[in-house]
């Protein structure tokens, strides 16, 4: 028996209805509900750079997506209808959503690394996601605010579990962190760097507007690689030995091969940024330095997320600073101008309330 069933209708939903560029604000069916999902109204969603990927319609999108599908996959909202074998997921919980649904029955799966499931379908890529009223995912894809948490902060739970997951890749206390990149994610791992007890964090980019968002997150240098040199940042730091971790969050060429040039024997790196051109990279100098690469995907299901609700719940000063990286909130009406601000990549996140329709 379904609990509290809401009127069937249809809702708003943001649609790419068909291969190639842009996207629709069009009335589409409320998703069905199955006997182990959870019906939830959205109340507030993140633009993330796979959403402006399936609106651009590049390769990536062209050779993943497959039309009709509605986008989106970091939202916040309220249960509004459970089905009948959900039992820990109550009706009227504020909830976020973990965008990767995986099969249960892999190796990986079954080790308990959900993260690494082999049949991986993911939310508003392989099937429809948050950009509407309402989303239909499974119950153990659901991960309840039990602390009160603001809407906006509540919808970007998403990157900010990468982040996190990057971060914790290695251990930080007294280490001399380098993060290539200060998007949104880069943004945020500074902060959680910090609130670690990493001594020195530097980041890099080539965008003035997003290295001044890094300098009010907390970093030591924020250098604008167009311009200026790591090494330089070690000079002016006084490090004597090269960098213990980096986070490579950009996936541009350059990135890299600088950051290894950059590190102490024995330094690790944690790659989140997705490369879209081939890396040449002295891995000679991988060998004799003794470095450590490492990919990360999504976030660890779910220890990431339970590393994020009590980070947040027991720093005041990181939840001001995971806030701040959202420089942008609109009503779900003006999606197009989101989609731009999003595009220009010279802020934070753009989250969009769809309680504004």
């Amino acid at each position: 028996m379904l609990a509290n069933r809401t009127e069937s209708g249809v809702m708003r939903a943001l649609i790419k209805t068909n291969p190639g560029p842009g996207l629709e604000m069009v009335d589409v069916p409320e998703p069905a509900l199955g006997e182990n999902d959870v019906k939830i109204r959205v109340l507030r969603t993140g633009i993330c750079g796979t959403d402006l990927h399936i609106d651009s319609w590049d390769n990536w999108a062209a050779e993943t997506i497959k039309t009709p599908i509605i986008p989106g996959h970091e939202f916040f909202g309220e249960v509004v209808e459970i089905g009948a074998r959900v039992h820990e997921v109550a009706i009227g919980a504020l909830v976020s959503g973990e965008g990767h649904i995986v099969c249960g029955i892999c190796r990986n799966c079954r080790a308990g690394r959900r993260q690494m499931c082999i049949r991986t379908v993911g939310v508003g890529v392989n099937r429809d996601g948050a950009f509407a009223e309402y989303i239909v995912i499974p119950e153990s894809n659901v991960w309840v605010h039990h602390d009160k948490i603001d809407p906006d902060l509540g919808a970007i739970f998403d990157p900010f579990g990468n982040a996190v997951h990057t971060a914790m890749a290695f251990n930080l206390v007294g280490e001399d962190v380098l993060i290539s990149g200060a998007g949104p994610i880069g943004l945020m791992s500074i902060a959680v760097a910090r609130h670690i007890g990493a001594r020195y964090i530097v980041v890099t980019d080539v965008s003035e507007p997003r290295l001044e968002l890094a300098r009010q997150m907390g970093v030591d240098i924020a250098l604008n690689v167009s311009k200026n040199r790591i090494a330089e940042a070690q000079v002016t730091l006084g490090m004597r030995e090269g960098f213990d971790v980096g986070f490579e969050m950009s996936g541009h060429k350059t990135a890299l091969p600088e950051m290894i040039d950059n590190l102490n024997h024995g330094g690790r790196v944690a790659m989140l940024g997705l490369p879209s051109e081939s890396i040449d990279i002295d891995w000679s100098k991988v060998v004799t330095h003794m470095l450590t690469l490492k990919g990360i995907y999504g976030r660890e299901m779910f220890e990431t997320w339970t590393a994020m609700s009590s980070m947040l719940k027991s720093s005041e000063i990181l939840r001001e600073r995971i806030s701040s990286v959202i420089t942008n909130r609109l009503p779900a009406s003006k999606w197009r101008e989101g989609f731009e601000t999003a595009r220009a990549a010279t802020g934070g996140k753009v989250v969009l309330d769809w309680t504004q329709l």
